[in-house]
């Protein structure tokens, strides 16, 4: 189940990439070679290659956003977690509880499409923009206006989520596996003093 779940994930996100690639491909072929690109496009061949290839970008994607994102990944972890093994031991100790495991799996693959799709909301708006500049279209300046200031929320807000995703998936582990305090017995009073006879 978790391998299927990683497939689709890698695959939204190479599917974003390849999408912002095709984009861009148009925008540089100019108009006349894009209608004869897209003959050849419109292939069950070139459909199969084209699914192979999101799902190798996806992989590639998502490491280049995981390095990116490395120096805020380990700054939210140091706030719950203050050493690499004390992480890694909380990893351990969640996998042995099914129920949570489940919960921090669904957390970690919504955490890599919002990674992802940071990377791929830069790419297609940059692709966008160049594409509407290449073809004839009405309203140039409105349209990249519009396409640029989407792409630039569409990346700030999966930023975002990324992050609350990311620093409340660190503060809930820490939570589930830090053991509680052993609650202090209350003082007890002085035994009485023996009197000599």
């Amino acid at each position: 189940m978790a391998a299927t779940a990683m497939f689709v994930e890698v695959l939204v996100v190479g599917i974003g990439f390849l999408t912002s690639l095709g984009i861009l491909a148009a925008a540089v072929a100019g108009p006349g070679n894009s209608r004869r690109l897209a003959l050849v496009a419109d292939t069950p061949l070139a459909a199969g290659a084209a699914l192979a290839l999101a799902y190798a970008l996806g992989i590639l994607i998502d490491r280049a956003a995981d390095t990116a994102l490395t120096t805020v990944r380990r700054r939210l972890r140091s706030q719950s977690f203050p050493t690499s093994a004390a992480y890694a031991q909380a990893r351990l100790k969640i996998s042995e509880m099914p129920e949570l495991a489940a919960l921090a799996d669904y957390a970690r693959s919504r955490l890599r499409v919002c990674r992802g799709w940071i990377l791929n909301s830069i790419m297609l708006t940059l692709a966008i923009d160049l594409a509407l500049w290449r073809y004839s279209v009405e309203d140039r300046p409105l349209l990249v206006a519009t396409a640029t200031v989407l792409g630039t929320l569409a990346a700030l807000g999966f930023y975002l989520s990324w992050h609350a995703i990311t620093a409340t998936g660190y503060r809930k582990l820490a939570a589930q596996t830090t053991p509680a305090p052993a609650s202090a017995l209350p003082a007890q009073p002085p035994a009485p003093a023996l009197e000599a006879p």
